[in-house]
């Protein structure tokens, strides 16, 4: 059969606003009969063959889209298949691919891809494994001469989002994984292109790859243990971005020493606790921004828990390189998940 397009010239299409769930698939070859996870043992005895099948069932892709209204699920792929580039246009800039937030894993099989994130360029080349957000500050593309074959994974979420995050923030956004990991994220694309019609499913399927990845990054129960004990200070943060978050509130919530608090913080979210709130807030008032155009800049300042406006603008420029009013206007939308690096520093007591 051949391959029909019937997608952009290049990349996964991460549309969420179709009225119902909506799959659209383009094949070249047969279906593949995988329709349910493999046991991880499996995966660490059985090589690369799950990929094997992945490239044998031919380029393909899949997008989904959930319906308006649904209740928001914590992991949910967007899009998934396996392509080869040649000689073609194939070109994604980070910044410029709407505001809904969402990441791309994309495994290397072959060729080579290139990458710039954050102003540092990478070249992508076989086993390489490219992480990014969007929307955020990164592009990568296929040069003119050379080739890629990959297959990737694109999912949103909130719990998706976290997680990757705190990859981004250990690993960067190109790593090497081990094989069963990547036969393991293989099959969970084969299993997105060849069923998962439901969105529980689809995201089921979603979850279990980040989790896939999530191991093989951190590798450690005593991480994973963290990670979940920092959850209820999340939340906390979370609800109360418009109020004071004192560091010593959210050790206090958290039950553990102030010392252990903050370096047991800084391994799960990757900031320090008053960085990770300051983000929080920035996140919000860009949302806010974009999203609530009748409210004056004073107003999102104070619903994000600045008092001062001043501070505020000041802030959310040295991040966005623009004024709260003028991002207004750009409609632009960033990743701030390490305000620190770029000269915002605030004291454990400043939150």
């Amino acid at each position: 059969m051949a391959c029909v397009r019937d997608k952009p010239v290049s990349g996964p299409p991460t549309s969420l606003s179709a009225p119902h769930l909506r799959i659209s698939l383009a094949f070249r070859g047969g279906l593949c009969p995988y329709s349910r996870a493999r046991p991880e043992k499996d995966y660490a005895f059985k090589g690369n063959f799950v990929l094997r099948d992945l490239i044998a069932n031919g380029q393909s892709m899949r997008t989904i889209s959930l319906p308006r209204g649904r209740q928001r699920l914590h992991a949910m792929p967007t899009s998934t298949g396996y392509e080869v580039r040649e000689d073609e246009i194939y070109d994604w800039d980070g910044r410029k691919r709407g505001q809904t937030p969402f990441t791309v894993l994309q495994h290397t099989i072959s060729g080579t891809g290139r990458l710039r994130y954050e102003n540092r360029n990478y070249r992508l080349q076989e086993n390489d494994t490219l992480l990014v957000l969007v929307p955020h500050n990164h592009r990568y593309w296929l040069a003119s001469d050379e080739r890629w074959e990959y297959f990737w994974i694109s999912m949103n979420g909130e719990e998706a989002l976290r997680i990757h995050k705190s990859i981004l923030s250990i690993s960067g956004p190109v790593f090497r994984l081990k094989p069963a990991t990547i036969d393991h994220l293989a099959d969970c694309s084969l299993r997105l292109i060849n069923g998962a019609a439901s969105a529980g499913a689809a995201s089921a399927i979603a979850y279990e790859a980040a989790m896939a990845l999530y191991d093989d990054v951190f590798g450690s129960h005593a991480f994973a243990e963290k990670l979940s004990a920092m959850q209820p200070v999340i939340d906390h943060i979370n609800a109360n971005l418009d109020r004071p978050l004192p560091v010593a509130d959210l050790v206090q919530i958290s039950g553990l020493s102030r010392a252990h608090f903050s370096r047991c913080f800084a391994e799960s979210e990757g900031l320090p606790p008053a960085e990770f709130v300051l983000q929080q807030r920035l996140q919000r008032a860009a949302k806010l921004l974009t999203k609530a155009d009748f409210l004056p800049v004073k107003e999102v300042a104070i619903l994000c828990g600045f008092e001062d406006a001043n501070y505020f603008s000041k802030v959310f420029r040295r991040l966005y390189g623009t004024t709260p009013s003028q991002f207004r206007t750009t409609g632009m939308y960033a990743n701030l998940r390490t305000p620190a690096r770029r000269g915002v520093r605030v004291s454990d007591d400043e939150t």
